[in-house]
């Protein structure tokens, strides 16, 4: 008999709702303190889930603010050609006329792109100050890896933001990390002699990622936990497991042919991997936690497939703002919901006792 893959994932009411932290909160309150001075916003999203990734406070906080939309881990979406490069027109044409660009960690030319575009940005208008240009995105989408490579290439220096596999290394807005050389600067690094200045030079401004006060579906939520944009811990790990067999599933099931054949059930691939890749714990049982994290990181660094988790056409954007407008971006409502699940919490651990 032929493999059928599953074609809806089960609806989970009781996964949470919100990763709305309180250096999210700081983090856009100190991004609208310093709009005034900001030229350009550069909102960073995740290629993965170019709807999901979607912060709608950005819309608000940061309105009126001259904006171009990044899309990174280009490379983990897919390859070039074909129905990729038909992604990205229908991804640019929801965004028009605001310019959107893509980048890959893996390609020197995308970073580049975004350069010259940051580049003919500032010299448009001379500024003796530089131009400063703010960071944003939700948590883990690659805001710090960017910085270090615009830097790195634009000035020829090292890193300058720390990066980490897990949301939440960057705590506070940066002070501004130049990116491009002003007029008198003399150039240095590895790209000596490669970038002309312009103007006082144009700074980056880092900021911490901000999650979304409240995730439209639980579905949404498994999407950002796939990604990193949510810590391993807050979702179980297996069923986050669970949720990306499904999509590899729809794609291509022979991903994970060497472990066992193709399944609907999460719990044989994970024993099945488990057993060739040694995490057995007593008895040589599976430890099926700490295979279903390595089944994740697999994905999220490209070795187990390179595909999109959102769906990506013209409606797709519109159903999408229904569905935030039937839910709302509601801080009030993301404290009622941690307020609540603090409570419970509470109430598991005095009938443990």
């Amino acid at each position: 008999m032929s493999f059928i893959p599953r074609t809806t994932f089960p609806p989970l009411p009781s996964l949470p709702r919100s990763y709305f932290l309180g250096h999210h909160k700081a983090g856009l309150q100190k991004m609208k303190s310093l709009l005034g001075s900001i030229d350009l916003v550069m909102e960073v999203r995740d290629y993965r889930v170019p709807l999901t990734s979607r912060n709608p406070i950005f819309e608000t906080a940061l309105e009126g603010k001259r904006r171009v939309v990044v899309y990174s881990k280009r490379d983990l979406g897919g390859v070039n050609g074909g129905r990729d490069k038909e992604n990205e027109s229908i991804i640019a044409q929801w965004h028009a006329p605001t310019p959107t660009l893509f980048t890959s960690s893996n390609s020197s030319r995308s970073i580049q792109t975004l350069l010259a575009f940051v580049r003919s940005y500032a010299q448009k208008q001379w500024k003796l100050v530089g131009h400063r240009v703010l960071v944003v995105g939700m948590p883990n989408v690659g805001k710090s890896t960017l910085l270090n490579s615009l830097r790195a290439q634009g000035v020829g220096k090292g890193r300058a933001a720390v990066t980490g596999a897990q949301p939440g290394v960057t705590r506070k807005v940066g002070s501004g990390v130049k990116i491009i050389p002003s007029d008198d600067d003399e150039p240095e690094g590895e790209g000596k002699g490669k970038y002309k200045g312009v103007g006082g030079g144009v700074y980056l401004l880092d900021t911490p990622g901000v999650f979304i006060p409240y995730v439209p579906d639980a579905e949404a939520m498994l999407k950002l936990a796939l990604c990193g944009s949510v810590k391993d811990t807050i979702i179980s790990p297996v069923m986050m497991a669970d949720y990306l067999l499904y999509h590899i599933n729809c794609v291509d099931p022979t991903l994970y042919a060497e472990y066992c054949p193709p399944t609907n059930d999460i719990v044989p691939l994970l024993e099945a991997i488990a057993r060739k890749t040694g995490r057995l714990g007593k008895g040589g049982k599976a430890d099926t936690e700490a295979t279903a994290l390595w089944m994740i990181q697999r994905w999220r660094t490209g070795h187990l497939g390179r595909f999109l988790l959102d769906e990506v056409s013209a409606e797709a954007l519109e159903k999408r703002k229904v569905e935030e407008q039937e839910v709302g971006p509601s801080i009030s409502q993301a404290r009622r919901v941690d307020k609540e699940r603090r409570r419970e919490r509470s109430r598991a651990r005095g009938m443990d006792r």
